[in-house]
């Protein structure tokens, strides 16, 4: 128990000396930019910044799955020939009515319907249920559980691409979690002002490309209804000129695969370049192909961006947006077409700063405490347990300084929680070695030679230490699982200090004692 062989003494200090080396950074500033210079990141409370709790709107989501419905619908009525007089989504009632123009065909309707009945992913059980009566009137309603399943995909989708749009920002450590059935948590340390930030995760984003119907334009901004099939959809640079675009999309933004921002060389003005994958090309050359002369619509957020006429046939799966476009606003378009467009709309619920001097006012506040707590276990170990009580207070130092290079590396983030998971780590790492001094002590009482002691003491103490220990990391990792934002960096801090206070106290608090013992021979411990 008391042995260390030479590859075992090496390979512990080269552990201890590892962690020092990657804790360090931490207390100095980086001498040279190209130096692998890792640190732990400050939390929204420490080191400053913005707050935002987004909402998806569970209605946008509906809709958009009545109105796809409502299509499926169309494009199955007409390949049996049944002809309608009403096709309405109802979002209120989560259905779709469909009315039949001749009511002895309601059966050979709902045999074509059948066919869009799929099971839900999580319950097995049908996404809807179709209603028909004799007069022709049919009824499509969609389940609860295919509506939650559908909410929840939303909120996920929505997470993924708030966070690859605030990744190409720069921001460094975001952090994006849920809350509840449909909000979402977005914290941005180090972002004072995060209007722009805002405007980038707010909008949708799903850009369209659709055909101008060029004789209704002339008439869009007289007033009165649109064409059937068409909508009169704004100008995003002038929102009082309307065009008339047509309803069908010929060409989907989600088949874009790259949009750069740059300046056309001819005119010197701010461009966003964008390439299709291979079937967003092949509908792209065939709609440009069949509409030479005609103007093609680039739809953004039901907004034009712009609507050039189709000069000739696109077929190089490329192409190019222009408007009045400066840098940033090229460049924020860019972001949001590469990271796809929201599966819904977002509202921001509650918005909040947290400036730089708050939270250097609770670094310092951690920072009191951390030192006051530290020097308060110091003193106590020294005063009760003498040589071994210092053995114990600098397995306590080389701990802190495992924790902070292990964080360092993970690049977690420190919170103000997470400071006060180090304080109690460290608490909880004296404990380990307080079991220890006290069985030495009982074996020494009854009368063991120092060795047996010290061997006795060791290995009696190990059960109890890796028992609590255990619990303890347990019921850390769970906090991790369920918990969100400060409550998962008091997780991580713990988590990690637990791992390092075993490796102290059972490794390193005992080769101290081993060579102590190697060194002096001493006829009674001084514990």
């Amino acid at each position: 128990m008391m042995y260390f062989s030479r590859m075992k003494t090496t390979l512990i200090l080269g552990v201890c000396l590892l962690g020092v080396l990657l804790g360090v950074p931490n207390l100095f500033s980086a001498p040279a930019a190209w130096m692998p210079w890792r640190t732990v990141h400050l939390g929204l409370d420490l080191r400053g910044g913005s707050y935002l709790l987004l909402e998806v709107d569970m209605k946008a989501v509906v809709k958009e799955r009545l109105d796809s419905l409502a299509d499926s619908i169309r494009q199955s009525l007409r390949g049996g020939q049944i002809f309608y007089q009403t096709l309405e989504p109802q979002a209120d009632q989560n259905r779709v009515l469909l009315k039949l123009r001749d009511a002895t065909k309601t059966d050979a309707a709902v045999a074509a319907l059948r066919p869009l009945i799929s099971p839900d992913v999580t319950t097995g059980q049908p996404d809807m249920v179709i209603a028909s009566d004799p007069s022709g009137t049919i009824t499509l309603t969609l389940s609860a559980p295919a509506l939650a399943a559908r909410a929840a995909g939303a909120v996920d989708q929505s997470i993924e691409i708030i966070r690859r749009r605030i990744d190409q920002t720069g921001v460094v450590d975001p952090e994006i979690t849920r809350q509840g059935e449909s909000r979402i948590v977005v914290q941005l340390p180090g972002i004072g002002d995060p209007d722009r930030i805002k405007q980038l995760i707010g909008k949708t984003a799903h850009m369209t490309f659709r055909l101008v119907d060029e004789a209704a334009t002339a008439t869009a901004n007289a007033g009165g209804p649109p064409p059937p099939g068409d909508d009169y959809l704004p100008m995003q640079d002038n929102a009082k000129e309307k065009i008339a675009v047509r309803k069908r999309i010929d060409v989907d933004g989600a088949d874009l695969t790259d949009a750069r921002a740059g300046t056309n060389p001819d005119t010197g003005e701010w461009v966003v370049n964008f390439t299709f994958n291979s079937i967003g090309a092949r509908r792209f050359a065939d709609v440009s192909r069949a509409n030479v002369n005609h103007r093609f619509a680039i739809v953004l957020d039901d907004k034009v961006i712009s609507a050039p006429v189709i000069r000739e046939a696109i077929t190089g799966g490329r192409g190019q947006i222009s408007g009045t476009f400066n840098a940033q606003s090229a460049n924020d378009l860019s972001v949001l077409l590469r990271a796809g467009a929201l599966p819904a709309p977002l509202t921001v619920v509650e918005e909040r700063s947290v400036g730089p001097e708050l939270g250097a006012a609770s670094i310092r506040a951690g920072a009191i405490s951390l030192v006051a707590g530290f020097l308060f276990v110091i003193f106590f170990m020294a005063f009760f347990y003498g040589l071994f009580g210092w053995f114990a207070n600098l397995a306590l130092v080389v701990n802190l300084f495992l924790m902070l290079g292990i964080m360092s590396m993970l690049q977690a983030t420190l919170t103000l929680p997470g400071m006060a998971g180090i304080l109690l780590t460290l608490g909880m790492a004296v404990d380990a070695n307080i079991l220890i001094n006290e069985r030495i002590r009982e074996e020494q009482r009854l009368g063991r030679p120092p060795l047996a002691a010290l061997e006795h003491g060791f290995s009696r103490a190990y059960s109890t230490i890796f028992d609590s220990n255990a619990t303890a990391f347990l019921a850390h990792v769970m906090l991790f699982v369920f918990g969100s934002g400060p409550v998962k960096g008091f997780a991580v801090t713990i988590t990690v200090g637990i791992a390092t206070s075993l490796f102290t106290a059972w490794m390193l608090t005992r080769l101290l004692v081993s060579r102590w013992y190697i060194t002096t021979r001493p006829k009674l411990l001084p514990v």
